[in-house]
C-alpha cells in the first residue's frame, strides 16, 4: 500500500466528521421507585414473626422433622389455615 493513497483516504474521512460530536442522553424525568409485591410483602412479615419468636425448641424441632421425612407426620389444612390466618391478622395491626 503506497502511503500517499492512506493520506487520501484518511483526509476524506477527517473531512466528513463535523467537528465536535455531542452524545445525547434519554434519561427520563423522575425518580426510581421500587414496588413490593403482595407475596412480597407477606414473606416479610413472616420472617418477621420468626425473628420476634421467643425461642427454638431444637428437641421439637427434631422430633417434628424426623416425623415429615418419614411420611407419619399429617396437618388439618383447615386448622393451619385457621391459625396462619389470626397471626397474620395480629401482625396487621
Amino acid at each position: 500500500m503506497r502511503i500517499e493513497t492512506y493520506n487520501q483516504v484518511a483526509q476524506l474521512y477527517q473531512g466528513s466528521r463535523s467537528g465536535k460530536t455531542q452524545k445525547s442522553y434519554d434519561v427520563a424525568a423522575g425518580r426510581d421507585e421500587v414496588t413490593i409485591s403482595r407475596a412480597g410483602y407477606d414473606y416479610q412479615i413472616a420472617k418477621q414473626a420468626v425473628a420476634e419468636a421467643s425461642g427454638i425448641r431444637e428437641d421439637k424441632v427434631a422430633q417434628l422433622k424426623a416425623r415429615v421425612e418419614s411420611g407419619s407426620y399429617k396437618v388439618d389444612s383447615k386448622d393451619f389455615a385457621s391459625k396462619l390466618l389470626e397471626k397474620y391478622n395480629a401482625l396487621q395491626k
